[in-house]
């Protein structure tokens, strides 16, 4: 499942294919670094600095993991496993998207990392609905991502403040880019994409002031 997301989010962004998802993942909290153990979340990234080198890994829950096995996303989509689908999909965009500025030799905030997360659920979603069911456009979609989900009420202040702007910015941006993408128009629809794969790339406050320029709140 995890492999079949990365190499989705690889097609759409048309990024090289790095490590793979599978060879860093943990579905054990106790395989984890003893801080993380006592976490409560179903999915994590993990980022361990050594004097000379930087670890990465992923931890997704093996309950989650099972669910999606008996329920595939990429099959059926539906209520029943959405959820899930987030929660794996953000532990592999995570993954990915270090992964990528990385063999870049290129920093990555908290913020650009969940920022990107988020608009990678909703362009999958959206990849893995239109594909299920062609001729329904998916307009219940951006709602159902930016409206309906909650912050974690234990984060603290700061972690909150850092969510609730990345959940603006990516707001912002998908609700230009479902527009463009129910066009009539081809090329709009190509357009979409061609910005979609450059905003990818961009990074730090260039990221931002792109969406500000596409999508002004």
């Amino acid at each position: 499942m995890l492999h079949h997301l990365q190499q989705l989010l690889a097609g759409i962004y048309d990024t090289p294919h790095g490590g793979d998802v599978r060879d860093f993942l943990f579905t054990q909290r106790s395989d984890l670094p003893r801080a993380r153990h006592a976490g409560a979340q179903d999915e994590e990234l993990v980022v361990v600095e050594e004097a000379d080198a930087v670890t990465i890994g992923v931890y997704v829950d093996e309950a989650v993991l099972a669910r999606l096995a008996a329920h595939s996303p990429l099959k059926r989509l539906h209520g029943g496993n959405l959820a899930d689908l987030w929660t794996a999909l953000e532990g592999v965009s995570h993954f990915a998207y270090l992964d990528f500025n990385l063999g870049h030799d290129r920093p990555v905030s908290h913020l650009e990392l969940e920022l990107q997360a988020e608009i990678d659920k909703f362009i999958v979603t959206f990849w893995l609905l239109r594909a299920q069911h062609p001729r329904h456009f998916p307009r219940e979609l951006h709602w159902l991502l930016f409206q309906r989900t909650h912050i974690a009420p234990q984060l603290d202040a700061a972690a909150q403040r850092l969510y609730r702007l990345a959940n603006r910015y990516a707001s912002c941006y998908c609700a230009r880019l479902s527009r463009e993408l129910a066009s009539d128009r081809r090329v709009t629809r190509s357009g979409a994409l061609s910005t979609l794969r450059r905003l990818y790339r961009a990074t730090g406050a260039r990221k931002l002031r792109m969406i500000e320029t596409l999508a002004p709140a």
